[in-house]
């Protein structure tokens, strides 16, 4: 592939998603029945975009595997096995998605073959590891979005959990009292997760009751009561009081690396990660959960939220830096007379408009196309340079 090409991504369908966010990104004229929770634009296997080629549409997966260099570029060719490294999604959530951990790489790579070796299919239910790669991912807001992220400080974990339970004994909490450290956090984490039937219910209950009583003086006891009407009786009900509850506004962007829990709540954001699709999951899901293994994997060491909004640079970019090697996220935001010029060492990069409209123009033969809103393009390696212009906010996705 030589020339910036169109790109036809598929929507991913799950109950959280949105009946509006995407359709109108998309200038789609009827709301969905089904809700539509992310738009996936890259090459994993699971659903690929597909690129308009010689005239035909293809998987972008076969594309990049009958010239890798082309469209990869020979550094990232070699580097990421002749696969494109990242995957790109506009992600809308009406409802909150799953608490869920990532693995990191040799955390992946053992259990996937783990559970090869004992024939688990790839599709089934219950299997954990669906690739050998791990998932760093980061999440920029395109309107107001709010997640949960990370363990809280001890200190401000018994202080919340105190008002909610003001009028009832929690002896889960012990450990954490004795211990304000991350083996206190893991023994208190593990209780809960262990805790049977009977038991769960009666501290949920106790929970929402507490929450209740002091619901407006804190956001997390109204996610813990938003969190119990999507999940009755779950225990991520809990969550809010010991993960870092984070509000971000359109413009700021969070990290998340393996091993940290997390869940998105509600909101519109750009979302790349390592191409990958392994989940363990801890909660608020009637998905598989398997508490051994994601004991293994979740990182009990409380940290601070780190939110980032990096200024524009002259090129008119704001670039959120992680420390992921597989992808970097940028945001361009032009108005009328201004002007992005690719830098002329890259790899290959994935653009979506998300407002407005304008064009793009390969820099050497004038090649163009015009770029309106909801559409997507993917850039080769092999375009020695690229410009755009227009009144138009864009997204891209690189190496």
């Amino acid at each position: 592939m030589k020339h910036i090409q169109v790109l036809k991504n598929p929507i991913q369908k799950y109950a959280w998603g949105s009946k509006t966010a995407l359709q109108s990104l998309l200038d789609w004229p009827e709301p969905w029945e089904e809700p539509a929770a992310e738009l996936w634009m890259g090459g994993h296997p699971k659903a690929p975009s597909n690129v308009q080629v010689d005239g035909r549409w293809r998987s972008l997966i076969e594309v990049v595997a009958v010239d890798p260099v082309s469209v990869l570029g020979a550094g990232a060719a070699a580097r990421f096995s002749n696969r494109l490294p990242f995957l790109f999604k506009v992600l809308a959530a009406d409802r909150p998605l799953s608490i869920q951990v990532h693995p990191h790489m040799d955390q992946a790579r053992d259990g996937f073959e783990r559970e090869n070796r004992n024939n688990v299919p790839l599709d089934a239910p219950h299997r954990n590891y669906k690739d050998a790669c791990h998932k760093p991912e980061c999440l920029c807001a395109v309107t107001r979005f709010e997640a949960m992220k990370g363990f809280r400080a001890p200190e401000e974990i018994l202080e919340l959990m105190d008002q909610v339970f003001r009028e009832v004994p929690f002896e889960e909490l012990t450990p954490l009292r004795k211990k304000g450290n991350p083996h206190g956090l893991k023994v208190f984490f593990t209780s809960l997760m262990k805790m049977g039937p009977a038991r769960r219910v009666q501290v949920v209950n106790e929970a929402v009751k507490g929450a209740q009583r002091i619901v407006g003086e804190d956001r997390s006891f109204h996610w813990l009561l938003e969190l119990n009407r999507e999940y009755p009786g779950d225990v991520g009900v809990l969550s809010p009081l010991f993960l870092n509850l984070v509000d971000l506004s359109p413009g700021e962007a969070i990290y998340v690396p393996a091993g940290e829990l997390h869940a998105y709540l509600s909101g519109v954001g750009m979302e790349i990660m390592a191409s990958s699709d392994n989940v363990l999951r801890g909660g608020l899901t009637p998905k598989h959960i398997d508490i051994p293994e994601l004991l293994k994997i979740v990182n009990f060491t409380a940290s601070p939220v780190l939110k980032q909004q990096p200024p524009a640079d002259e090129n008119f970019e704001r670039v959120y830096k992680t420390p992921a090697v597989e992808f970097q996220l940028s945001e361009i935001v032009l108005n009328g007379d201004e002007r992005f010029t690719s830098r002329k060492e890259r790899s290959v990069e994935i653009l979506i408009c998300m407002a407005g409209e304008g064009q793009v123009e390969e820099l050497a033969g004038g090649r163009s196309l015009p770029l309106r809103k909801g559409m997507s393009i993917i850039v080769p390696s092999a375009v020695p340079g690229y410009a755009v212009s227009g009144n138009i906010t864009l997204y891209k996705a690189g190496v």
